[in-house]
């Protein structure tokens, strides 16, 4: 039995395109794992985000959630939870309070988160529709 010759030894060219997409999704998923949050923090900030702009629910949920998708993209979960919490609280009365007013470095971060979340829910259509 004669074997049979192989004409051709080139490459599938056809895969190259497939090859390029799956390389630029890998490195955009890495991108967007650097700044992975825990999925239990993200479940409280959106419960949290649903209690504070009642509305329809499933309009809500996801502009909630579209809100912390910008903002994790633009923060570490540690500068997060940092800035977060001095956020919160800032509005405390009294001394505990005061911890946080009388330090203007923390009041340079507050201002700068509350800008971000400004922005994203501005990008996430938060405010549209919504009567005051």
């Amino acid at each position: 039995m004669p074997m049979k010759r192989l004409t051709s030894l080139r490459r599938p060219t056809h895969l190259l395109p497939l090859a390029a997409i799956g390389a630029v999704l890998a490195v955009g998923a890495g991108a967007a794992a650097a700044h992975d949050y825990p999925t239990a923090d993200r479940v409280v900030y959106v419960q949290e985000c649903l209690k504070l702009n009642p509305g329809h629910h499933y309009e809500m949920l996801n502009k909630c959630s579209c809100v912390l998708d910008k903002l994790a993209s633009q923060l570490s979960f540690d500068d997060f939870t940092t800035m977060s919490t001095a956020t919160n609280a800032n509005s405390m009365g009294g001394e505990r309070g005061n911890s946080i007013r009388d330090v203007e470095v923390m009041q340079v971060e507050i201002k700068r988160f509350r800008e971000l979340q400004a922005a994203a829910r501005k990008s996430c259509f938060f405010d549209v529709g919504i009567k005051e």
